[in-house]
């Protein structure tokens, strides 16, 4: 046994999550980014970690990280100049792209298409032809290739993309192109279609491989350096994943031949994490309230798994790539509230005071009125709390900010506070009802799960407005991804479309097909020398219903399969469809894409149980303070988490502080403390 460490990457803070499997023991260490080179801020996250707990970095195993270094690649456009090579008569395929409605009559107005990762004069056209059915056409022109690679030289352009038409049935095409290419521009990125995605439709297929070579040298270049500077540090030995968006984790070879997969790596942090938390806890259907600074993130998680989607969305960039199903809604800690001339309506975000220069609380320039100044004025976030251990909050600056809104709108300053955090939670109901309700969801069968620096302010009001309870509040809710980070298991996934009725299908021709996938998938963990006993195999097939393209996603296990086929998976489609689109047919089904999944073993990691305690939480309490609730103040007490034992019960109004998060328990309602450290609240109303 030894120490495997979770590292998350946020804008403000690395946090890390070191945890020893032999001794079951957790430490936490919270570090200043580095944006430059976010490498350098994971291992004095890591130097720090040991340094404090008196641990050995030679005793570092497994190092896993949810890095934001893709997205910020797409969002920011910092990513390679794409070279994309496309079977001739589709040079235009990203430009054409699908048909996109932004909103209504202003949405086709304001909308502006945003530019192509490849662009035009940098896509060369081949001469190749293969049929649907993976028949070759037309042959390859290879003397043609060669002389217009030329094109290439001298341009620019650092990552190639190969995606020709039909080549998910047959990579022939595509293989031959690659190993030209090799030839030709010696030491250049490649990204591959069959190898990226093998799926049917052109332009899903193309895009997807275009952003994978769009950050392919960027992502491949930030793991080798902190590979390097790992394994420096330690006996070099040491086992270093990243995080896929699908909340699985990917070995640092496949992080960084298919980065595509990583671009929802932050966010499925903390939904691994939650998950880690609620099974400890006993809690299989959760639904996950990350709020932080600028945003806030919502996931439905049933059943232990999360709800995960075939696509993955960056700004305007959407991808065909497994990710978890998390909705983001841009409500924060820092998001501004306004009052605009025209309405006088007030607004709460998406504008938002960042980390520079932050609510005017923070006492670091900030003027405007935020949703963390009005939590100050309401009394929800104390004067006297220090948020990271080092920040000092200025109730004052706070007061004098929310003021304007309270002149403007001709109320009181806490009437004015309280209407900023109402509408700003509301905002956030509305992202939750997303993943909930809107997906055929009862929300009232899901607990709410409160991370991130300001959720568990906003839990109680949003376990109300949900009807989710208990509220659950996790110990250090602030480091929650780089928990997840570290206990999330080592995954892969392969995929190829084939399209035929279920009725009749050839089952035996399927397996094959499936024991393939099989294949390479276990490679994939084999080389990270995890035993074939211990890997998990999931099939999943996307079913319709014929004459339709609603695909749905259905998992089943290989036994499943074995026995009865496709016949128990036709059912859980039927079921899925009746959920989401409140209606099934009676009518035949098609098999459009299969998929393998495989899972090596999780975190061994012990019930990690809190002392008993006597019921009566008063040697945490720290001294009393007030709370404006419902057009009124109460008296509150306020309690050191650190002190609180399993079993105490805390009557709201109460505030329970810690060092990287403040949890709020309002008038009406209690929070207990279970076995593993939780806070458990719930409404006595």
């Amino acid at each position: 046994m030894g120490l495997r460490v979770g590292v998350d990457v946020g804008g403000t803070f690395t946090d890390i999550f070191l945890l020893d499997e032999g001794a079951s023991r957790t430490y936490t260490a919270k570090v200043p980014s580095t944006p430059a080179d976010p490498s350098e801020a994971v291992i004095a996250g890591i130097e720090k970690a040991c340094r404090e707990n008196s641990l050995n970095m030679a005793d570092i195993t497994h190092v896993m990280h949810g890095t934001t270094v893709a997205t910020n690649a797409v969002l920011t456009g910092n990513g390679a100049s794409v070279g994309l090579i496309v079977t001739e008569g589709y040079r235009q395929v990203l430009h054409l792209a699908r048909g996109f409605v932004p909103g209504a009559l202003s949405g086709w107005i304001n909308f502006v298409k945003g530019k192509p990762m490849a662009a035009l004069k940098h896509t060369l056209e081949v001469s190749e032809r293969i049929s649907a059915r993976g028949e070759v056409i037309r042959p390859l022109d290879e003397a043609r290739l060669r002389a217009d690679l030329q094109r290439f030289k001298g341009s620019g352009v650092g990552s190639i993309t190969i995606s020709l038409m039909n080549s998910y049935v047959n990579a022939a095409h595509e293989k031959r192109v690659e190993a030209i290419v090799r030839e030709e521009l010696q030491d250049i990125s490649i990204s591959v279609s069959s190898d990226t995605l093998p799926e049917m439709q052109e332009y899903e297929r193309a895009i997807t491989t275009v952003a994978n070579a769009f950050v392919k040298p960027v992502v491949s270049r930030y793991v080798s350096n902190l590979k390097t500077n790992l394994e420096a540090r330690t006996t070099g030995e040491v086992k270093l994943s990243i995080l896929r968006s699908d909340g699985g984790l990917a070995t640092a070879a496949s992080a960084a031949d298919f980065p595509v997969n990583l671009l929802m790596s932050g966010p499925a942090g903390g939904v691994a994490g939650a998950i880690w938390v609620a099974k400890q806890a006993g809690f299989p259907n959760i639904i996950t309230f990350d709020m932080g600074g600028t945003s806030t993130d919502v996931c439905l998680v049933e059943g232990g798994e999360a709800q995960v989607r075939r696509e993955t969305v960056v700004h305007d960039v959407i991808v065909r790539a497994s990710s978890v199903d998390v909705r983001t809604v841009g409500a924060g800690g820092g998001s501004i509230a306004t009052v605009p001339e025209l309405t006088k309506a007030l607004r709460v975000g998406p504008q938002s005071a960042g980390a520079v220069p932050g609510p005017a609380a923070y006492d670091k320039g900030g003027t405007e009125p935020t949703v963390t100044d009005a939590n100050v004025v309401l009394g929800y976030l104390p004067a006297d709390a220090r948020l990271g251990g080092d920040m000092t909050i200025r109730r004052d600056l706070a007061q004098q900010a929310v003021q304007k809104i309270a002149d403007a709108l001709g109320l009181t300053l806490e009437t004015a506070a309280e209407g900023i955090v109402r509408i700003v939670n509301e905002n956030m109901f509305g992202a939750l009802r997303l993943v909930s309700v809107e997906q055929g969801y009862d929300p009232r069968n899901f607990s709410l799960m409160a991370f991130g620096g300001a959720g568990p302010l906003h839990a109680n009001a949003l376990g109300r407005l949900l009807q989710a309870w208990p509220v659950i509040v996790p110990r250090g809710p602030g480091v929650l991804c780089a928990v997840g980070d570290a206990t999330t298991r080592l995954r892969d996934e392969a995929a190829r479309t084939m399209i035929r009725p279920v009725e009749g299908i050839d089952l035996a021709e399927l397996q094959g097909l499936l024991d393939e996938l099989e294949e390479r998938v276990r490679a994939t963990l084999d080389v990270e020398g995890i035993a074939e006993d211990a890997q998990e195999i999931v099939y999943q097939v996307d079913l319709r219903y014929a004459g339709q393209s609603a695909d749905i996603t259905v998992s089943l296990p290989p036994a499943e399969f074995a026995e009865h086929g496709l016949a128990k998976a036709s059912e859980r489609f039927d079921h899925l469809h009746q959920q989401m689109f409140s209606f099934s047919l009676d009518k035949g089904k098609e098999l459009v894409n299969l998929r393998v999944i495989a899972q090596g073993p999780g975190a061994d990691v012990g019930q990690n149980t809190l002392a008993e305690g006597d019921g009566d939480p008063a040697r945490a309490a720290v001294h009393s303070t007030r709370v404006f609730d419902s057009g009124a103040w109460h008296e509150a007490t306020i309690y050191d988490r650190r002190k609180l034992l399993a079993g105490d019960r805390v009557n709201g109004p109460a505030i329970v502080t810690e060092l990287d998060s403040t949890t709020l328990i309002l008038p009406g309602s209690h929070a207990t403390v279970d076995t593993v450290g939780n806070l458990l609240i719930r409404d006595d109303r």
